[in-house]
């Protein structure tokens, strides 16, 4: 490869596993495979030290990173010892060359191995200060990660109190590594009962655990029954543990659940057996491997050996080969999501695989389909990622007859017939009609969500039984519902059907932010909503800016620029708030309140708040200039003390910043609106 397709493979590389990072840690819903995700991955390494300084390598690369940024919905905090990935030994061949190169840096000492079971869960971080547990944290980048404390106290495995000082420290906070997965019995349950509910299903026990670990409502996480197996201790300062088997044997005094299956070895050979033997049982294990770890035992040794910016080198992820089969394409039809993806999707002649019958398996999209070179009617490789997930991995242009024909995306979105798009620089082809039937629901369902329209009583549920009995074909019906309207579905209260005319009704003047939120404009979040709502007076002023003003504006780029004239231009969509204006719906472009004597400082939040929800409190601090922030530290100005406050009240005693309850925040609020 010459310099210039190596540089520009590299720049490609980056970019594409940044996007599957944040579709793997941040949305929980992956779209390549371990081993393809992980096959990137090696190619842009190999590319990285092979072209070096030439590649323009920089801290950002994928290669010197961990996970994915935190998302913005959890208050977030850093972790103590930084949560490092792993390696990966794709064969036993890699796992050879591991043990030599560790080997060889110890000479002339002999290591000794611990081998774990690599459980497909969510990496979690239990922090404990003086004993008692107080927050507990995704991975995120790494650095920071999110916090998930309510959703982890549901899991009654984890201890909520150490027995006795775990060991000397300075500052005595310890930090407990864990995987939180579903045993594969309770998916199965877990996804039944999703069925019965005509609600989507979880592709694999991995999306379950953490979209039920990463919950808003730690109800829902309770409901579901998690388990956690702990691995590894960080933190404590003093002397204590010498090696990671007496880790593991403490964590079990300590009340930590900890792999039964785990094994302390001394050679090569008995690493490579016990790989073989997890692989040929790992059907008879109550819930998913993808392999096993193997790390140095002496912490002394692993101190030696150190670490590079992504992962230690003195442990390894030793990982299973995926199965594999050959079948052909019989057809590709077309899927439309609840975003307007329009997904291709093969059509197999069935083949079984793993002890399932495989029939039809995405194919992401059409730059996925080019790459892959498949054609309609085509051999090709398919595997079971993650042991779940149907994947075609490749075509086998060995076997064509001449009777294979190209596949093309369709120009116009076989669901409602409007024209497809696809921006420049993504993969995805979209239909951006918000009345489409295939997204429908879940356009409804935003529309009326708390961030957005804020409908009270309009959940799923009822969005459901309103498509059903075809009183609603999109987001601007809502306003034409009548009360015998309501009062004729089935099970529907007259007292039910009054509050919910009375929530519609009460919902016509919202804030201008809020309704662009809710028309579901892709990469418009609740804070580009904010910006475009502050640059226009009103949603017919933001409907008619051309893209290159709005790529004037500040804080919107060219990808929303451009998603925004497109959602504009299309038709049905000028129609849907023409017909929600016509209705009475009048957004309000917000007052900005002149500056006040809490301009430029800073409040904290902590604890439950009876008199204003913790999001409006937020908002009225906003309004007078001043920002809320998720941390305490030397540049908070007030921290305000709700019931069953957490860590941030004791914290801002110990920097003596100033505290208020409820009632006196309100107070000081009211006074600066005077």
């Amino acid at each position: 490869m010459d310099r210039p397709s190596a540089l520009q493979r590299i720049k490609k590389l980056r970019k594409l596993i940044a996007y599957h990072n944040e579709r793997y840690y941040q949305l929980d819903d992956p779209e390549i495979s371990d081993a393809e995700y992980d096959r990137l991955m090696t190619e842009l390494m190999e590319l990285e030290q092979m072209w070096g300084e030439e590649s323009g390598e920089s801290t950002d690369s994928p290669t010197r990173t961990v996970g994915a940024e935190p998302l913005k919905k959890f208050e977030t905090y850093p972790h103590i010892t930084p949560m490092l990935s792993l390696s990966n030994a794709l064969s036993e061949r890699d796992i050879l060359e591991f043990v030599r190169r560790v080997s060889s840096q110890l000479e002339p000492e002999k290591p000794t191995y611990v081998l774990e079971p690599k459980i497909d869960g969510v990496a979690v971080n239990l922090m404990y200060e003086e004993g008692v547990f107080t927050r507990g944290l995704t991975r995120g980048d790494g650095l920071i990660g999110e916090n998930i404390s309510r959703n982890l106290k549901t899991i009654s495995s984890i201890p909520m109190t150490l027995p006795g000082p775990p060991a000397a420290s300075d500052s005595n906070i310890v930090e407990v590594r864990g995987e939180v997965f579903l045993h594969i019995e309770d998916f199965k349950l877990l996804n039944r009962k999703k069925a019965s509910e005509g609600k989507p299903l979880f592709a694999n026990p991995r999306n379950a655990a953490a979209g039920s670990i990463r919950q808003l409502d730690s109800r829902v996480s309770a409901e579901r029954p998690l388990a956690i197996n702990c691995y590894a201790v960080s933190g404590i300062d003093g002397p204590g543990f010498e090696s990671q088997w007496e880790i593991l044997q403490r964590l079990r005094e300590w009340g930590f659940p900890v792999n039964p299956l785990i094994r302390r070895v001394e050679t090569v050979d008995e690493c490579v057996a016990f790989f073989r033997e997890l692989e040929a049982t790992r059907k008879e294990i109550p819930y998913e491997i993808d392999g096993m770890v193997i790390k140095i035992d002496s912490l002394a040794q692993q101190r030696r050996l150190g670490a590079l910016s992504r992962s230690p080198r003195w442990a390894i992820a030793a990982k299973f080969a995926p199965a594999q089969a050959t079948t052909v394409i019989e057809s590709i039809d077309i899927q439309v999501g609840r975003t307007g993806v329009l997904t291709p999707v093969a059509r197999m002649k069935p083949v079984s695989l793993g002890g399932v019958t495989i029939s039809h398996a995405t194919l992401h999209n059409m730059a996925e389909i080019e790459k892959k070179d498949i054609l309609v009617g085509d051999t090709v490789l398919i595997q079971r990622a993650g042991d779940v997930i149907p994947q075609v991995v490749k075509s086998i242009s060995s076997k064509r007859t001449g009777n294979e024909r190209p596949f093309s995306m369709p120009e116009r979105c076989p669901s409602c017939g409007s024209p497809v798009y696809k921006n420049e620089g993504e993969a995805a082809h979209r239909c951006i009609n918000m009345t489409c039937p295939a997204q429908t629901l879940e356009r409804i369902v935003h529309f009326v969500s708390r961030g957005a329209m804020d409908i009270d009583g309009i959940g799923e549920k009822l969005v459901r039984r309103l498509l059903e009995a075809e009183l609603a074909r999109g987001p601007a019906d809502l306003y034409y519902l009548t009360f015998e309207d309501l009062l004729g579905l089935e099970r529907m209260a007259e007292k039910s059907a009054r509050n919910i005319i009375s929530a519609i009704e009460n919902s016509k003047r919202p804030p201008l932010s809020k309704f662009i939120y809710a028309l579901g404009i892709r990469h418009v979040g609740e804070d580009t909503a904010a910006i475009l709502a502050d640059y226009v007076d009103d949603i017919n002023e933001l409907a008619v800016l051309p893209r290159e003003r709005l790529c004037e504006v500040r804080g919107i780029g060219p990808v929303v620029a451009e998603n925004v004239t497109e959602f504009f231009a299309e038709t049905s969509n000028r129609e849907t708030i023409d017909r929600l204006l016509a209705a009475g719906v009048r957004p309000q472009k917000e007052q900005r309140t002149a500056a006040s004597s809490l301009a430029g400082t800073t409040f904290v939040f902590t604890g439950a708040l009876n008199r204003v929800t913790r999001n409006d409190a937020k908002k009225m601090v906003e309004s007078l200039g001043a920002s809320a922030s998720s941390a305490v530290s030397k540049s908070t100005d007030y921290v305000i003390v709700g019931k069953d406050p957490g860590s941030k009240f004791q914290k801002a005693q110990e920097l003596g910043i100033p505290t208020l309850n409820e009632d006196e925040f309100l107070a000081m609020i009211t006074g600066e609106n005077e």
